[in-house]
């Protein structure tokens, strides 16, 4: 019999796709994906449909999960205009209101409950208000501005006095990973943005903003650092980065990506990606076709992933501040692992174009 089940909500997310596929590969680990639309399982994975702003569906939902030790919650709501949601009040009731309504059902049926594990970002240290110091670090006070990130966290951290779990809190940095329709897809942007301009015969201009210094957060780690905090006592109730452990500037390593899809690296031409991507979808089409990819307009496969990705490359922002999360503390604590950033990009981008997301 396995010592623990895991509930991981928000599944269909790059974070929480990539939680499924680590937790399913573990000897001890029973695993439940929670989304409201179906996701691909890994063996001996289930799916079960919640919509988390339901708070009816969520307590019919733990009538049937009281075996769960763990939960992991990657669930986020994002509203269309994306930067601009950040600082939403609607947003952020609503991310609020999604893990409360999961508390609510889940702590009276679930008695065995050890660990809660919820994500920040760097939001956290307040970069889209004010340049943060390098590097941000965990021990510094909250950061003075609204955030769901404060909200969820003050929840969880009220629920757990009286609780027998504990929880952690992890802020990863610009994620890299797999998902299709997520919010914030660096990769599959920067896929289907290659593709359409290779398609149209023109190089591969860097679309964003001057160099700075930033970070990211392979998917799988993240996925490693849950079930580290999960497993480990120095982990109750403490906060971490998870970034790979580099650095990355993405002019230094555009000229990889060129490569990788057969293409010349032209000079830095400013492009924003929300404004003049979606309107290539007669050219997706076509390639969609010409290379036998799988049946998806563009909007289907990116959402709103263009405006996360012209502000993580810097587009319109000829100085924007440096970027950079210590990883320090999770050191520290034991978690050892590290990833190559660019090794980390070419191998999501590898993914999809095995799965025919995009061409090669």
């Amino acid at each position: 019999m396995k010592k623990h089940t895991i509930l991981i909500a928000g599944a269909s997310g790059v974070v929480g796709a990539a939680a499924l596929e680590h937790f399913s590969r573990l000897p001890d680990w029973n695993v439940i994906a929670l989304s409201r639309r179906a996701v691909p399982l890994p063996d001996g994975a289930t799916h079960i449909s919640v919509d988390l702003t339901d708070i009816a569906a969520c307590h019919r939902a733990a009538l049937e999960l009281t075996h769960v030790t763990h939960i992991m919650f990657a669930a986020l709501f994002e509203l269309p205009e994306l930067v601009a949601g950040w600082r939403d009040p609607r947003q952020m009731a609503v991310n609020e209101a999604m893990l409360k309504n999961l508390l609510d059902a889940m702590e009276p049926q679930a008695r065995g409950l050890r660990h809660i594990t919820i994500m920040q970002g760097t939001k956290a240290y307040g970069g889209h208000v004010e340049p943060a110091p390098v590097p941000a670090k965990e021990r510094w006070p909250r950061h003075n501005h609204q955030n769901f990130y404060w909200l969820q966290e003050d929840l969880i951290r009220s629920r757990q006095k009286n609780a027998a779990w504990t929880f952690s809190i992890l802020r990863p940095q610009i994620v890299f990973g797999y998902a299709v329709s997520s919010p914030m897809n660096i990769i599959g942007a920067i896929g289907a943005y290659a593709a359409i301009m290779r398609e149209q015969g023109l190089p591969l201009h860097f679309p964003g903003g001057g160099r700075y210094i930033n970070g990211a957060s392979d998917s799988r780690m993240i996925a490693q650092a849950a079930e580290f905090t999960a497993t480990h006592e120095i982990a109750a109730n403490e906060t971490y980065n998870v970034v790979n452990g580099d650095s990355l500037v993405w002019p230094d390593i555009w000229g990889s990506i060129a490569e990788r899809f057969n293409m010349q690296q032209g000079e830095p031409v400013p492009l924003c990606m929300t404004e003049k991507m979606p309107a290539q979808e007669a050219l997706w089409s076509q390639i969609v076709k010409k290379y036998d990819l799988k049946s998806l307009t563009l909007a289907q496969l990116i959402s709103s992933s263009w405006e996360f990705t012209d502000r993580a490359l810097g587009y319109g922002t000829e100085n924007l501040a440096d970027s950079v999360l210590s990883p320090i503390k999770l050191r520290q604590h034991g978690f050892a692992n590290c990833y190559d950033t660019e090794d980390s990009l070419h191998d999501w981008l590898e993914l999809m174009q095995k799965n025919r997301l995009i061409p090669r």
